[in-house]
């Protein structure tokens, strides 16, 4: 198999995964593979050439957080040399073949890490992602990728292929667990600082938007994508149709311009000073080729990818999201063997521009075109990663996930709601369109009193009672949302309600939903909180 570059040894790696089984990790008795451009203490790093290689004496950041929640390092994968191609073919070490139909391409450059997942050799890889190598291949090999906004994930002991795009990835079965592994790689190898304005979740129905066109589709493909359409807003979304034309514009940038140089930037003095090494023809001719790009030229295309990026947002101005197609096409090994440039940019189609824009991506198997396996990614802004996820999770399992890893790292705080804010009430699309993300339910300590204020719609007064005073444990919701969004909802929050901290049945003081003494109205405390007291009709909505 071409999969691996090196490995630690078996009995290593099971005695580890015996400890590991037995700890509270969030991560405990995962198998994980690295792509050998990423550190592993005491594995060679070759990033696909061998006379590159180099002893890491730690992990990289993103590696060591895997490995602090329980993650166990199996070892390092395959992949196009130096991050630089979509197929998986680009390396001395070997093809890395399609895990089902080998006479394929598994996709890269992140070949060898996807692989490793789609074959149950691990349960969870690193990949990195320029222009959709982490992308592509989940595609290829019918897998969950997520490519978080650039730079929430330090890249330190990565080697750069375009280091101001450059990002990790994580590959998966599952959306769940890839954002339990991206969650543990967020918060302990965090290298940007979140917004406070973060968006913490998507809307219930979301707003996707589509292509009228997708160029370089067959009917097949073309056909599997309206499927996973359709299955998107059978699950809840609305979608609206865009012109992608600034999305392509860019994504042609990042090969066919001056943005390149960064390739050599990134590996070009070790391509000139080891003709001797073992480089691939078409990686080594793409390095090369950016040696002599001026200056000016690179100034302007960062220009051109700034107003592309403008446009684009503008398209995508009144949507929550973008929907595409992850890959354009399945080649076989022979195909790219004849075209190694062509069709290499044929599969770039779509993900490309996604790092230039700094754009989120959540990558997810979408049933077949054919006999290949089809994906789709939903892309979504920068910082809104939980959008991107949720999404994600409509189309592959029917609901979002029930936690969004930016949680674990951007600022949030969590107000506990009893009456028409409860997930699903009249008035929960008030904390819905600021991001806020319900995380369940919650029971108050019995010294609490609910009256229902003459509002439309009706509304309950919670208050403390008095020490002498009997109360009632009342049932309420937890949302999350951030600080510059519960600022906006207290600015509109009309009397008497107001937000105050309230005591819970497990002690804690969180803050809360309540109501100043002045509040009067019908006690409907004996019902235990709102739903309850709605379900006996013991409150009029209208």
């Amino acid at each position: 198999m071409t999969v691996w570059i090196s490995r630690r040894p078996d009995a290593q790696v099971a005695a580890e995964l015996a400890e590991s089984r037995c700890g509270e990790g969030a991560l405990a008795g995962m198998r994980v593979a690295v792509k050998d451009n990423v550190d592993v203490a005491g594995l060679p790093t070759t990033a696909g050439c061998p006379q590159f290689a180099y002893l890491p004496e730690r992990d990289a950041p993103a590696v060591a957080a895997l490995r602090e929640a329980g993650a166990v390092v199996v070892g390092k994968t395959n992949l196009d040399q130096f991050a630089t191609g979509l197929v998986g073919t680009r390396s001395p070490y070997g093809v890395v073949p399609d895990s089902r139909r080998p006479e394929f391409i598994s996709g890269g450059s992140s070949s060898g890490s996807a692989v490793a997942v789609a074959t149950g050799a691990v349960d969870i890889a690193i990949g990195t992602d320029t222009a959709g190598s982490g992308r592509i291949p989940a595609a290829l090999q019918g897998l969950v990728a997520i490519k978080p906004t650039v730079g929430v994930v330090s890249t330190a002991g990565v080697v750069p292929a375009c280091e101001s795009y450059d990002c990790i990835t994580i590959f998966a079965t599952s959306v769940d667990l890839a954002g339990r592994a991206m969650a543990v790689m967020a918060e302990r190898a965090a290298a940007r600082v979140w917004p406070a304005d973060t968006v913490l979740s998507a809307p219930a129905a979301p707003v996707v938007a589509v292509p009228n066109e997708l160029p370089e589709l067959d009917r097949q493909w073309r056909a599997a994508f309206d499927r996973a359409v359709e299955r998107l807003v059978a699950a809840g979304a609305r979608t609206v149709s865009v012109d992608i034309a600034p999305f392509l514009a860019a994504a042609k940038l990042l090969y066919d311009g001056a943005l390149v140089s960064e390739r050599y930037a990134a590996v070009g003095e070790f391509v000139d000073a080891h003709p001797g090494a073992s480089l691939d023809p078409t990686v080594k001719a793409i390095v090369s080729a950016a040696r002599d790009i001026p200056a000016h030229v690179l100034v302007r295309d960062r220009a051109e990818v700034a107003r592309l990026r403008t446009a684009a947002m503008a398209v995508i101005e009144d949507a929550d999201a973008l929907l595409l197609p992850t890959a354009p096409m399945h080649p076989r090994i022979s195909e790219v063997t004849a075209d190694p440039v062509g069709v290499n940019s044929r599969m770039g189609t779509y993900t490309n521009f996604c790092n230039l824009f700094d754009m989120c991506a959540v990558a997810v198997p979408a049933g077949t075109a054919g006999d290949a396996q089809f994906g789709v990614t939903v892309l979504a802004r920068a910082f809104e990663d939980a959008v991107a996820l949720d999404i994600a999770g409509l189309l592959h399992d029917g609901a979002p996930p029930a936690d969004a890893w930016p949680q674990a790292v951007a600022d949030h705080v969590e107000l506990v709601v009893f009456g028409a804010h409860l997930f699903g009430g009249p008035l929960a699309h008030q904390l819905t369109d600021l991001g806020a993300r319900f995380v369940g339910e919650i029971t108050t300590a019995p010294r609490y009193r609910m009256t229902v204020l003459p509002t439309t719609p009706a509304k309950p007064a919670v208050t403390r009672v008095s020490d002498d005073a009997a109360g009632a444990a009342l049932a309420g919701h937890r949302w999350l949302l951030s600080p510059a969004s519960l600022g906006r909802f207290l600015a509109a929050l009309p009397a008497p309600m107001q937000l105050g901290k309230v005591e819970f049945e497990d002690g804690s003081w969180r803050t809360a939903f309540g109501c100043d003494g002045s509040a009067r109205g019908a006690d409907i405390s004996r019902y235990g909180g709102w739903a309850n007291a709605l379900a006996a009709g013991a409150v009029r909505q209208t």
